[in-house]
C-alpha cells in the first residue's frame, strides 16, 4: 500500500518535470543557446528613414554586429503600431532603459517583422527611438531561424512574430521568455527580464533553476523509494523468521 503511493507520487513528479521541459522547448533556441549560430546567414535591418535606407544602399546589420562582445536584451513583438506592442511593450523597456543601463546593458533592441521604414516611423511616433534600438525583420527570417515566428492572417498581419524577450551575453542566451500567445504580455516585459538580470548578478539565486529543483526533488524521491523498499524488504525477512 505504502509502496504503491510512493510509485503514484513519483509519477507525479516525473509529469511536472516533462511538463516543464515542455514548455521550455517552444522555441528551437534555448537558455545557453547562441543566437549567432541558431541563425548564421541572418541579417536585421535597422530602423530608418526611406532617404536614410537610399543613401546606406540598403545596408543590413549581421547577428555578430549586434551581439558579439556586447550584452543585449532584445524583445520581439507581433507588428508595429499595434495595441499591446504600442501601449505596453515598448513602454515597458523606454521607461526602464536608465536601470537596464546600470546593470551594463549594451543595447536594448527591438525586432519584429516589419519593414525598417515602418519601423522607424513607430519608433518616433513612440519617442523611443533614443532609448531603443528599432530593427526590422522584413522578410521574418529571422524569427523562422529561432523558430518565433507564428501566421496571424487572422488579425489581417499574415507571418508575423511571437511575443517574446531574452537577454543575450555574447550571443550566448542566458534568459529567454516567451509569451503562451502574442496577445498577452505576461513574461516579455522590461521589469520581468531586468528581475531576471537581478538574479543573474545574485549567485545564491542561481544555484538551483527551478528545474533543477524538480530534478533534484525527484532524485530524493527515488532514493527515498529505493530505501523504503528496502526497509520494508527488512521487515518482512525479520517477520517471517
Amino acid at each position: 500500500m505504502a509502496s504503491s503511493a510512493l510509485l503514484k507520487r513519483t509519477g507525479m513528479m516525473k509529469s511536472m518535470v516533462n511538463g516543464f521541459q515542455g514548455l521550455r522547448a517552444y522555441a528551437s533556441v534555448a537558455v545557453g543557446s547562441d543566437l549567432i549560430s541558431a541563425a548564421p546567414d541572418v541579417s536585421l535591418q535597422k530602423a530608418r528613414s526611406w532617404d536614410e535606407g537610399v543613401s546606406s544602399k540598403f545596408a543590413t546589420t549581421t547577428l555578430k554586429d549586434i551581439f558579439k562582445d556586447k550584452k543585449v536584451v532584445i524583445f520581439g513583438l507581433p507588428g508595429a503600431f499595434t495595441g499591446v506592442c504600442s501601449a505596453q511593450h515598448v513602454p515597458s523597456y523606454k521607461n526602464n532603459i536608465d536601470k537596464f543601463k546600470a546593470k551594463g546593458i549594451d543595447s536594448v533592441i527591438c525586432v519584429a517583422v516589419n519593414d525598417p521604414y515602418v519601423m522607424n516611423g513607430w519608433a518616433e511616433k513612440l519617442q523611443a527611438k533614443e532609448a531603443i534600438e528599432f530593427y526590422g525583420d522584413f522578410d521574418g527570417s529571422f524569427h523562422k531561424k529561432l523558430d518565433l515566428s507564428i501566421d496571424l492572417s487572422a488579425a489581417l498581419l499574415g507571418p508575423r512574430s511571437h511575443r517574446w524577450s531574452a537577454y543575450v551575453v555574447d550571443g550566448n542566451i542566458k534568459v529567454l521568455n516567451v509569451e503562451k500567445a502574442p496577445s498577452e504580455f505576461e513574461v516579455s516585459g522590461g521589469d520581468v527580464i531586468l528581475d531576471s538580470i537581478r538574479r543573474l548578478g545574485c549567485p545564491l539565486l542561481l544555484l538551483i533553476t527551478i528545474e533543477e529543483h524538480l530534478r533534484v526533488f525527484m532524485a530524493l524521491a527515488d532514493v527515498y523509494i529505493v530505501c523504503s523498499f528496502s526497509f520494508y524488504g527488512m521487515m518482512h525477512l525479520h517477520s517471517s523468521s
